[in-house]
């Protein structure tokens, strides 16, 4: 069995919503101290919706991946819909990461609330 399922090496090699946004409505940025990755989530909010999303992420293949996976199950979303998104629904939608790179999962679930936060206390 390989270590990583398709769908990781696809958002791997092939990651969607890279890059910044400029003036982005709500910015998180999470890290692992421990592995060494860094996730940072930009969201442009029309409305209540999540109109466009965009990452930047220093860290390994399923870091990059749980990233581009989380912005694709968002974009479009409601924020009450973004904010129920779990680390267990972006390993899934993955087909699943080794155990030891679960912790990606947890980032990219971080990061989104993390970049919600931060637009909800700079609406204030």
């Amino acid at each position: 069995m390989a270590l990583y399922s398709e769908k990781v090496m696809d958002h791997f090699r092939h990651p969607r919503n890279v890059g910044s946004i400029e003036n982005a409505d709500g910015v998180g940025e999470v890290g692992n101290a421990k592995c060494g990755d860094i996730m940072k989530m930009y969201l442009k909010i029309d409305g209540d919706i999540i109109s466009d999303v965009k990452f930047e992420t220093f860290g390994c293949g399923s870091a990059i991946a749980s990233s581009s996976m989380a912005t694709e199950m968002i974009k479009g979303k409601p924020l009450s819909e973004a904010l129920q998104l779990t680390n267990k629904a972006v390993a899934e939608a993955l087909d699943g990461l080794p155990v030891h790179k679960l912790h990606c999962s947890v980032l990219a679930e971080e990061a989104i609330k993390s970049a919600i936060q931060n637009y909800y206390e700079n609406k204030k």
